[in-house]
C-alpha cells in the first residue's frame, strides 16, 4: 500500500504537461512493478524507441504515455505468466524528446532539450551561450507556423518554449567604424547613440587621428552610398560606416 501512495505521489509531483506528455526517444524512465523490485528498471528509451524489461525483452514505448506504457508492459508480463495481475507504473526520470532549435546570433547555435526546470526561452537561451553582442534584443519564436516576437531581455516575462519551437535571434542593428580607432570593427547601433559615442565603442581615437577629421558613408533613399562630413554631435544610424581619418600635421 505504501508503495501505491508513493507511486501516485510521483506522478502527482510531475508537471501537468509530463503527465499526458507522449514517450520519445532519449527520455529516460523509470518501470516499477509492484511489489516486485527485482523488476523495477530504469532506462533511456533507444534510437529504435524501446526499452529494456526484466524478462519481457524490449518493449516499444516510443509514441506512448507513461500510462499506456505501464498498461503495455504489464500485458506483456501477464501474457507471457509471469505475474497474475501485475501493476506497472512508468514514470519519466528525464525528458529528452522535447526539443527547440535555437538559430542566429547565439553561441552555439543547434538543437536543445526542454525540461520542467529549462523550458523558458531565457533558459535556453543561456543553454545555447546566451546572445552574441551583435545579437538582436527580440527573438523570433516559430510555432506551429505562426511566428511570435518576444523580448530576450525582459526577464519578468518568462515565456515558455514549447516541443517543435524555433527560436531565432536575428542580428542587431550595427554600424562600422574604422581608420584610426582603437578597435575598427561593428557595433550595435544603441538609441540615440552620436558619432563620439560610436568612437568611445570603438576604443577611442589614436594618437594619429583627430576628430575633425570624421566621415560617415551611408545609403540614400535611392540606394546611393553618400560620404560626407560628420561631427561629434551627429546621430548614428544603422549600417552607418565611420571613418576617422588621421590629423593633419
Amino acid at each position: 500500500m505504501r508503495l501505491l501512495f508513493a507511486l501516485a505521489a510521483i506522478v502527482l509531483a510531475l508537471p501537468a504537461w509530463a503527465q499526458s506528455e507522449k514517450l520519445g526517444v532519449g527520455d529516460a524512465i523509470r518501470v516499477t512493478v509492484f511489489q516486485q523490485p527485482d523488476l523495477t528498471t530504469e532506462a533511456r528509451i533507444s534510437e529504435k524507441g524501446t526499452v529494456l524489461v526484466p524478462l519481457i525483452g524490449e518493449q516499444k514505448v516510443a509514441g506512448k504515455s507513461a500510462a499506456d506504457a505501464g498498461k503495455q508492459i504489464a500485458e506483456a508480463l501477464k501474457t507471457g505468466k509471469y505475474l497474475k495481475d501485475p501493476q506497472v507504473s512508468v514514470a519519466m526520470v528525464t525528458l529528452r524528446s522535447r526539443q527547440v532549435s535555437v538559430l542566429g546570433q547565439v553561441t552555439r547555435p543547434g538543437r536543445y532539450a526542454l525540461d520542467d526546470t529549462s523550458s523558458q526561452l531565457v533558459d535556453v537561451l543561456a543553454a545555447a551561450g546566451g546572445v552574441l553582442p551583435t545579437g538582436a534584443d527580440m527573438a523570433t519564436v516559430m510555432r506551429d507556423g505562426k511566428k511570435e516576437v518576444v523580448d530576450v531581455k525582459n526577464r519578468d516575462a518568462a515565456f515558455k518554449l514549447r516541443n517543435g519551437d524555433t527560436v531565432y535571434i536575428d542580428r542587431a542593428p550595427v554600424f562600422y567604424i574604422y581608420g584610426e580607432v582603437a578597435r575598427s570593427g561593428a557595433y550595435r547601433v544603441e538609441p540615440n547613440m552620436t558619432v563620439m559615442q560610436a568612437i568611445a565603442a570603438g576604443g577611442g581615437i589614436t594618437p594619429r587621428g583627430s576628430d575633425r577629421r570624421l566621415k560617415i558613408r551611408r545609403a540614400g533613399p535611392d540606394g546611393k552610398v553618400v560620404e560626407t562630413d560628420a561631427k561629434l554631435t551627429d546621430a548614428v544610424k544603422t549600417d552607418d560606416v565611420i571613418y576617422v581619418k588621421e590629423a593633419l600635421f
